[in-house]
């Protein structure tokens, strides 16, 4: 019986992984990434449901031209004034009601009080679109730090191999008696530090997977892994300036929210100005009752019956100036709103330009590590060839292994860097991430 119930645990909890995981992507490529946090991040699902209650804001805003309607039932007992004084009388007595009104005239309100609110929807829908954007920018930095690390561990592993043939080298020239001892225990101390730093390297690559996998708010239990492109490469081909910074005041989310906040906000002052203005509504009711002892029921609902239809006109005259200051206070809203769109707007142009000015430093970075990187490597190769022949000692051979790992770090960080730059820049005309 225990092992049966084990069983069940068991297989529930596989059941429970199986339905979690078949919802991921089969390969988690940077699309992948990106496309599933925008579905299932949890601050964008909550801007969108924010979204779908402006949405029904807007759709009781668009019912509001429309007449209303209520009705009321009441039931009850009434009371008889007679020589005895008032008296109850157990008597049923029934009142029967409807009331209706349509505001006809209130300066555009019920108008402008809709566009308002559509403009409220599309800019809850920017929000989102803004959210999408960051969180794309986060993915792809974390995403191509997995990347660099992967290619730095491939990087280590030669080095390590490299030091370990050293090693073997080293043991038999100290055999032979052709090395000193202190010099055979270099080599080995060398062999220990390239581990070392093999070992933490891989550590870091534990780390950015495990940043990434917050980012996109998936189980620590799961088994993620990314799919390496065939190939990253650095594109010098850098678009001017002022065409991005235009593109990007013309589509971003940001700068298009910016905008509709100034007319959202130039909408909410003739509102308020409404509020000031004669409100003429058409009002409408209908009621009949009846009482115990007066006649047939049906009668007296049908003799009783009451229908009053009318215009009410209401003429707003003096409120402690609390329209006038809601009027002054939506036209600072509106300078307010416009100083947010022109700070937006320079914002905007200061990231680009500092985009574009990172791109070109870590373009010109790139060519000089590229060519660092090569010219070590050779020169590493040399040494260590004159190393195995004993031409030079163990020092040098140490001075020019830290320089050639030094080069291999500079370039791995100005490559992504470059590549990431890249992406960021012309995302901001547009542009979608994608490292194909």
């Amino acid at each position: 019986m225990k092992h049966k119930f084990f069983f069940l645990i068991f297989f529930f909890k596989t059941l429970v992984i199986f339905s979690q995981t078949s919802a991921y992507p089969d390969k988690w490529t940077l699309e992948n990434c990106i496309e599933y946090a925008k579905e299932n991040n949890i601050s964008i699902n909550s801007l969108r449901l924010s979204k779908t209650s402006a949405e029904q804001d807007l759709l009781q805003a668009k019912d509001a031209k429309y007449p209303n309607l209520s009705a009321s039932v009441s039931q009850g007992l009434f009371a008889v004034n007679g020589s005895n004084g008032l008296q109850l009388n157990g008597a049923p007595s029934q009142n029967i009601s409807a009331n209706s009104s349509m505001t006809l005239y209130h300066a555009n309100y019920i108008k402008n009080n809709e566009i308002s609110k559509d403009l409220q929807v599309k800019m809850a829908d920017l929000s989102v679109q803004e959210a999408e954007n960051n969180i794309t920018l986060n993915i792809t930095q974390a995403y191509l730090n997995i990347l660099m690390t992967e290619e730095n561990i491939i990087s280590f592993q030669n080095v390590l191999k490299t030091t370990q043939t050293q090693l073997k080298q080293g043991d038999q020239f100290y055999k032979a008696g052709n090395i000193s001892k202190l010099n055979y225990l270099q080599i080995q101390a060398q062999v220990a530090q390239d581990q070392y730093n093999l070992v933490s390297v891989q550590n870091n690559l534990r780390t950015n997977i495990v940043n990434l996998k917050q980012l996109l708010q998936l189980p620590s239990s799961y088994d993620f892994q990314i799919v390496k492109p065939d190939s990253i490469m650095v594109d010098d081909n850098l678009k001017p300036l002022q065409d991005v910074q235009n593109s990007a005041q013309n589509q971003r989310p940001e700068i298009k929210y910016s905008e509709l906040n100034l007319q959202n906000s130039t909408t909410n002052l003739k509102m308020t100005k409404a509020s000031v203005q004669p409100t003429l509504n058409l009002v409408g009711s209908v009621s009949t009752n009846y009482s115990n002892g007066n006649g047939n029921y049906f009668n007296q609902l049908r003799n009783n019956f009451y229908l009053p239809v009318g215009l009410s006109l209401g003429i707003p005259i003096y409120n402690n100036r609390i329209y006038k200051t809601e009027i002054e206070k939506s036209k600072i809203a509106i300078k307010q709103a416009d100083l947010d769109l022109q700070n937006t707007r320079t914002i905007l142009n200061q990231q680009i330009e500092q985009s574009y000015i990172n791109l070109q430093n870590s373009l010109a970075q790139y060519d000089s590590a590229l060519q660092q990187m090569n010219i070590s490597k050779e020169s590493y190769n040399i040494v260590n060839a004159q190393m195995k022949i004993g031409s030079i000692d163990y020092v040098q051979l140490q001075q020019q292994r830290l320089v050639y790992i030094q080069a291999i770090q500079n370039y791995l960080q100005a490559k992504y860097s470059a590549v990431l730059n890249k992406q960021i820049y012309e995302f901001y005309e547009g542009n979608p991430i994608t490292l194909k």
